[in-house]
């Protein structure tokens, strides 16, 4: 009798302590910030303006297992952005940007970052917006 109690505390105890693992995502206390930047393109491919990206669709993958975004935001009048709340991970932050040569007329821009430890800012490098 005593063998059948101890199985179901083992399995229940090994449930808990599996599941208390964080993971990339939310839930956590930090943060990645960035800007991005719009350069205006000529039809012969030159920059002729840039500027902030304002009200630009910023995107975020949790971890590397998933190419689905799972967290969205717009851009600030300024370009800034910012994803709060996340868990130390890897995490993919993508735009789209305008492409003459793309069936959809869109691609998209990717940038990987880190969150090495709690409570962290993590500043990401500038994404740079093809607008043709």
């Amino acid at each position: 009798m005593k063998k059948l109690f101890i199985l179901p505390l083992i399995a229940g105890s090994m449930l808990v302590f599996n599941s208390c693992k964080k993971v990339e995502g939310e839930g956590g206390s930090s943060k990645i910030t960035g800007i991005a930047i719009e350069n205006k393109y000529n039809s012969v491919g030159n920059i002729i303006a840039s500027y902030p990206a304002a009200d630009q669709d910023i995107y975020i993958v949790y971890g590397t297992e998933d190419t689905y975004f799972d967290d969205d935001i717009k851009t600030s009048y300024d370009g800034s952005f910012e994803f709060n709340y996340l868990q130390p991970g890897t995490y993919t932050i993508f735009t789209y940007e305008d492409c003459n040569t793309c069936g959809s007329g869109k691609k998209e821009v990717l940038k990987t970052v880190e969150i090495t430890e709690k409570k962290s800012t993590v500043i990401m490098d500038t994404l740079y917006i093809k607008n043709l």
